[in-house]
Protein backbone atom coordinates (compact mmCIF):
# COMPACT_ATOMS: atom_id res chain seq x y z
CA UNK A 1 0.00 0.00 0.00
CA UNK A 2 1.33 3.60 -1.00
CA UNK A 3 1.96 6.00 1.96
CA UNK A 4 -1.09 8.86 1.70
CA UNK A 5 -0.05 12.52 1.16
CA UNK A 6 -0.41 12.80 4.90
CA UNK A 7 1.72 10.31 5.61
CA UNK A 8 4.50 11.58 3.41
CA UNK A 9 3.81 15.13 5.39
CA UNK A 10 4.74 13.42 8.83
CA UNK A 11 7.68 11.90 7.68
CA UNK A 12 8.97 14.98 5.56
CA UNK A 13 8.68 13.86 2.13
CA UNK A 14 6.15 16.41 1.27
CA UNK A 15 6.50 20.34 2.69
CA UNK A 16 3.77 21.96 5.09
CA UNK A 17 2.81 24.92 6.83
CA UNK A 18 3.14 22.97 10.58
CA UNK A 19 1.17 24.58 12.90
CA UNK A 20 1.54 22.12 15.94
CA UNK A 21 2.94 18.91 16.93
CA UNK A 22 3.24 16.03 19.66
CA UNK A 23 4.71 12.08 19.82
CA UNK A 24 1.39 11.39 17.96
CA UNK A 25 -0.54 14.24 16.15
CA UNK A 26 0.18 17.13 13.72
CA UNK A 27 -1.69 20.26 12.77
CA UNK A 28 -0.65 21.75 9.43
CA UNK A 29 -2.98 24.54 7.02
CA UNK A 30 -4.93 23.30 4.55
CA UNK A 31 -3.44 24.57 1.30
CA UNK A 32 -6.91 24.35 -0.11
CA UNK A 33 -8.42 26.75 2.53
CA UNK A 34 -12.39 27.66 3.22
CA UNK A 35 -10.95 30.17 5.46
CA UNK A 36 -8.12 31.92 6.48
CA UNK A 37 -6.53 29.35 9.58
CA UNK A 38 -8.40 26.47 7.95
CA UNK A 39 -5.84 23.68 9.66
CA UNK A 40 -6.06 19.56 9.46
CA UNK A 41 -5.33 17.99 12.59
CA UNK A 42 -3.91 14.12 11.86
CA UNK A 43 -2.59 11.29 14.02
CA UNK A 44 0.60 10.59 12.63
CA UNK A 45 0.11 6.91 12.27
CA UNK A 46 -1.86 5.91 8.90
CA UNK A 47 -5.31 5.19 9.92
CA UNK A 48 -8.08 5.36 7.17
CA UNK A 49 -11.36 5.53 9.19
CA UNK A 50 -11.70 8.52 12.07
CA UNK A 51 -14.08 5.35 13.62
CA UNK A 52 -11.11 2.94 13.56
CA UNK A 53 -8.92 5.35 15.12
CA UNK A 54 -8.88 3.54 19.03
CA UNK A 55 -10.77 4.79 21.61
CA UNK A 56 -7.63 6.32 23.68
CA UNK A 57 -5.88 7.83 20.88
CA UNK A 58 -9.21 9.22 19.35
CA UNK A 59 -9.45 10.89 22.86
CA UNK A 60 -5.91 12.13 22.62
CA UNK A 61 -6.77 13.28 18.94
CA UNK A 62 -9.43 15.42 19.50
CA UNK A 63 -7.72 17.38 22.79
CA UNK A 64 -5.15 18.23 20.68
CA UNK A 65 -7.43 19.43 17.80
CA UNK A 66 -9.21 21.29 21.07
CA UNK A 67 -5.79 23.03 21.82
CA UNK A 68 -4.70 23.70 18.25
CA UNK A 69 -8.46 25.50 17.80
CA UNK A 70 -7.65 27.51 20.56
CA UNK A 71 -4.47 28.79 18.93
CA UNK A 72 -6.18 29.58 15.99
CA UNK A 73 -9.25 31.25 17.54
CA UNK A 74 -6.44 33.75 19.08
CA UNK A 75 -5.12 34.65 16.34
CA UNK A 76 -7.63 34.44 13.43
CA UNK A 77 -10.90 36.76 13.65
CA UNK A 78 -13.74 34.56 13.94
CA UNK A 79 -16.40 33.46 16.30
CA UNK A 80 -15.98 29.94 16.38
CA UNK A 81 -13.91 27.11 15.08
CA UNK A 82 -15.83 24.80 13.27
CA UNK A 83 -14.68 21.04 13.05
CA UNK A 84 -15.69 18.46 9.75
CA UNK A 85 -14.63 15.28 9.57
CA UNK A 86 -15.52 14.04 5.94
CA UNK A 87 -12.92 11.01 5.13
CA UNK A 88 -13.42 10.39 1.56
CA UNK A 89 -10.84 12.80 -0.34
CA UNK A 90 -7.22 11.23 1.87
CA UNK A 91 -7.39 7.49 2.74
CA UNK A 92 -5.87 9.35 6.31
CA UNK A 93 -7.97 10.44 9.02
CA UNK A 94 -7.86 13.91 9.69
CA UNK A 95 -10.10 16.97 11.62
CA UNK A 96 -10.56 19.83 9.43
CA UNK A 97 -10.36 22.89 11.90
CA UNK A 98 -12.19 25.94 10.28
CA UNK A 99 -12.53 29.71 11.41
CA UNK A 100 -16.38 30.68 10.99
CA UNK A 101 -18.34 33.88 10.55
CA UNK A 102 -21.05 31.95 9.97
CA UNK A 103 -22.84 28.41 9.25
CA UNK A 104 -21.63 28.61 5.18
CA UNK A 105 -17.86 29.11 6.30
CA UNK A 106 -17.58 25.17 6.24
CA UNK A 107 -19.00 24.47 2.91
CA UNK A 108 -16.88 22.53 1.27
CA UNK A 109 -18.45 23.68 -2.57
CA UNK A 110 -17.47 27.22 -1.78
CA UNK A 111 -14.85 28.58 -4.14
CA UNK A 112 -11.14 27.93 -1.67
CA UNK A 113 -9.29 30.92 -0.74
CA UNK A 114 -5.78 31.38 -2.19
CA UNK A 115 -2.97 32.27 -0.34
CA UNK A 116 0.68 32.63 -1.26
CA UNK A 117 3.42 30.18 0.33
CA UNK A 118 4.59 33.78 2.33
CA UNK A 119 1.00 34.44 3.30
CA UNK A 120 0.47 30.54 4.67
CA UNK A 121 3.85 30.63 6.31
CA UNK A 122 2.78 34.16 8.35
CA UNK A 123 -0.28 32.35 9.23
CA UNK A 124 1.03 29.32 10.43
CA UNK A 125 3.90 31.11 11.94
CA UNK A 126 1.54 33.06 14.25
CA UNK A 127 -0.70 30.32 15.25
CA UNK A 128 2.05 27.60 15.71
CA UNK A 129 3.38 30.54 18.39
CA UNK A 130 0.21 30.60 20.13
CA UNK A 131 -0.13 27.19 20.31
CA UNK A 132 3.41 26.97 21.79
CA UNK A 133 2.94 29.60 24.28
CA UNK A 134 -0.63 28.43 25.37
CA UNK A 135 -1.25 32.27 25.30
CA UNK A 136 -5.32 31.49 25.18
Amino acid sequence: MMASIFTKIVNGEIPCFKVAEDDRFMAFLDINPLAEGHTLVIPKEEIDYIFDIPDDLLARLFTFSKTVALAIEKEISCKRIGIAVIGLEVPHAHIHLVPLQTIYDIDFKKPKLKFSAEELRKIADRISKAYQEKTF
